[in-house]
């Protein structure tokens, strides 16, 4: 099954509809679909509400005791700012002691798989490009004002990430930068991560197109699940 996670810069007036057209498209293809929610920035959210909403959401999936949930064969997938929360959640399990999204003992729902599509893969680099943006509004100040804070958010720094990860990026994106998916993909992979970059040239990868399942942005994303289910 899936976990999937919205973007929309962490900020209130997003929410998890825009990753309706994915879901859909993944409950066609055979999947599961749990399609979160999360307080935003504006509402409620950000530093550390925010990560504990995602936190939370995902563990409830052990509560529910379905008998069609594979809770053994659990992937997330996130788009833009909903990437980020992604590979973060993935990577609680190399979270410090009290940390939002820190749990003692086994995992109650293990994350096997992340996809990434047009994510803020690198929390710290996107600050860097945009020391006003979205990221310095989700963490409350820069990062050297907050390196702690930033320390157990950012997923470029909880590295190694011992899943496959596949990131979907459009080479000429003007709201999330592809560097930081290069970025991540090269410090993942010097850390022995399972890591695979697609770049998407052009419109078809503009930044909207991600969540559009007529894409070839998803396709790239469904081929790879596919070749995973194999």
């Amino acid at each position: 099954m899936f976990v999937t996670i919205h973007g929309g810069s962490w900020q209130s007036r997003y929410g998890k509809i825009v990753m309706r057209g994915l879901a859909h498209d993944l409950v066609r293809r055979g999947w599961a679909v749990w399609n979160i929610e999360y307080r935003r920035v504006g509402a409620g959210g950000g530093w550390p509400e925010t990560f504990e909403d995602v936190a939370l959401a995902i563990d409830h999936l052990a509560e529910l005791n379905h008998a069609m949930l594979d809770l053994d064969r659990v992937s997330v997938l996130g788009h833009s700012a909903g990437g980020h929360l992604a590979l973060w959640a993935a990577s609680r399990g190399n979270l410090p002691v009290a940390a939002p999204g820190f749990r003692e003992g086994p995992a109650p729902v293990l994350l096997r798989r992340v996809v990434v599509q047009a994510g803020i893969c690198d929390l710290t680099a996107a600050f860097r490009r945009r020391p006003d943006g979205a990221a310095r509004a989700l963490m409350g100040g820069a990062p050297e004002e907050l390196d702690g804070r930033y320390a157990t958010a950012d997923p470029i720094r909880l590295l190694p990430l011992h899943v496959p990860v596949l990131l979907v990026h459009g080479v000429s994106d003007e709201t999330v930068s592809i560097e930081l998916s290069r970025g991540y993909a090269r410090a993942a992979c010097a850390a022995g991560g399972e890591v695979e970059l697609v770049e998407i040239a052009g419109e078809a990868g503009s930044h909207r197109a991600h969540i559009d399942p007529r894409g070839e942005a998803w396709a790239q994303v469904t081929r790879w699940l596919a070749a995973a289910r194999e």
